[in-house]
């Protein structure tokens, strides 16, 4: 990753989007995020094989050769294919570039949705349906900027690569991206990838706060309390009861608060944040960012859900069981506890803690499973990846800071960061601050907030495939 060279002509379209209302080339790119929106990719009912080889089909259409598209598939997943692919760049000594995006989606019943979660409709100022923000509208983008490129001729210095894949939402689906790291790491080798996890924030007036970066996320992790026992007959009940030594052992992880951790990315983001957000909680940011020990600062900041989510490491039940007849004392009690690993913490180390919390024998407690390797430490946020975004979005939205961030959630990055290709959430589209249904009903995602993302990405990526 080098220096980054200017594209006036690109940045001089930039300016002049607000005022288009729809441009030609956003008409065809609507019509392919339709498709690939009404392209069921939930599991197990839908297809990401389907959409994958749709948006192949595409790409073929615009000039790539069969050479340059893999379609890939894991025996015994038929409908969680995935698509890699490859625009060459002129020098063989720069390292490539890969765009990387989940194609797969949560599950949406259509008589819990207003509209067919599977329909696009575009209402009000806004796209409607599953995928629509997460994250189907930058997976078209990344399809619709290899076909712009193609279809214009542009030799970038740098091979562009793009990885479509399946399984990032279905913890027991195949992951594409896993698979592609562990199996076919030289298809997808680069020099860094740009994913899903950053993207901008809006205020309740739909007015920009900002724009993040994601450097890092946290690891979640799943670990299951168990406590068996041999039960008996309810009219003989004793003290020894499984779902009491279960409940004893959740509330003393309730109770406890995990240290509070930092990151460069953390602390950039509650020091830029301050004055956008302003009040009593930019100020608590503020004082945040100065000292991360200010206990006042922390009590403020706890008491928003999503701040708490970066502030350290978080365990929560998620599933819970006891019993097996209402007459008799239970056999068996299990809960799930879902945790949120800061980086520089570790599995064992969380798993230590909660056995020292709940500290009753009767309670089991294992680790329930594992999604990825944990991240070591955050890819860096260096001027070759900030630089551009700082000057692409300096056009698009002037006077919106662009922050750094640190993913609370998961994504697909958590495969590819540890496999030695630093990823970051870069998007440039703006949610509401309700989260726009994503996970949830009548997903959506503002038109503008996708258009101009659209020309945000194009341009950042024409950037970053010329830099030296």
């Amino acid at each position: 990753m080098l220096r980054a060279i200017s594209v006036v002509a690109g940045l001089s379209l930039l300016a002049g989007a607000a005022a288009a209302q729809t441009r030609p080339d956003q008409v065809k790119f609507r019509a392919l995020y339709k498709e690939l929106i009404e392209t069921d990719t939930s599991l197990p009912s839908g297809s990401c094989t389907l959409a994958a080889e749709r948006m192949a089909a595409h790409l073929k259409q615009a000039g790539f050769p069969d050479s340059d598209l893999h379609l890939f598939a894991a025996p015994g997943h038929p409908k969680e294919g995935g698509l890699v692919a490859i625009l060459p760049g002129t020098d063989a000594g720069a390292k490539p570039m890969l765009l990387l995006a989940h194609i797969d989606v949560v599950a949406a019943r259509r008589a819990d949705w207003t509209r067919d979660p599977f329909k696009f409709i575009e209402e009000g100022g806004y796209f409607y349906g599953r995928g629509t923000a997460d994250m189907k509208a930058q997976a078209a983008v990344w399809v619709d900027t290899l076909m712009r490129f193609k279809q214009e001729g542009f030799k970038p210095r740098r091979t562009v690569k793009m990885a479509l894949t399946c399984g990032e939402e279905t913890s027991t689906a195949f992951n594409g991206a896993s698979w592609l790291a562990t199996h076919e790491r030289k298809l997808i080798d680069a020099a860094f990838a740009l994913n899903e996890g950053g993207g901008g924030r809006l205020d309740d007036k739909g007015k920009p706060l900002a724009l993040t970066v994601q450097a890092g996320e946290k690891f979640p992790q799943n670990y299951m309390l168990e406590v068996t026992n041999p039960g008996g007959h309810s009219s003989r009940p004793t003290r020894n009861n499984a779902i009491y030594h279960l409940a004893g052992g959740l509330l003393k992880i309730q109770a406890y608060e995990f240290p509070i951790q930092t990151t460069d990315a953390t602390v950039q983001f509650f020091a830029r944040m301050a004055p956008q957000v302003g009040g009593k909680m930019g100020a608590a940011m503020a004082a945040f960012a100065k000292n991360p020990k200010d206990a006042q600062a922390i009590a403020v900041l706890s008491a928003d859900p999503g701040y708490n989510g970066i502030l350290h490491t978080t365990c929560i039940p998620t599933l819970l069981s006891g019993g097996h007849a209402n007459n008799a004392q239970p056999q068996r009690a299990t809960a799930n506890v879902n945790c949120r690993i800061f980086p520089g913490t570790s599995v064992q180390q969380v798993l230590a803690k909660l056995k020292e919390l709940v500290a009753d024998p009767e309670v089991k407690i294992t680790i329930a499973d594992k999604r990825s390797e944990v991240t070591k430490a955050p890819p860096p946020l260096t001027k070759e990846i900030m630089g551009p975004v700082e000057s692409v979005a300096a056009k698009l939205w002037p006077g919106t800071p662009v922050v750094p961030t640190m993913l609370a959630g998961a994504t697909d990055g958590a495969f590819l960061t540890p496999a030695g290709i630093p990823t970051y959430g870069i998007s440039g589209m703006f949610g509401d601050p309700d989260g726009n249904g994503m996970h949830g009903l009548n997903e959506r995602l503002r038109v503008e907030s996708v258009y101009k993302g659209r020309d945000f990405l194009y341009e950042l990526v024409k950037i970053y495939a010329q830099q030296k």
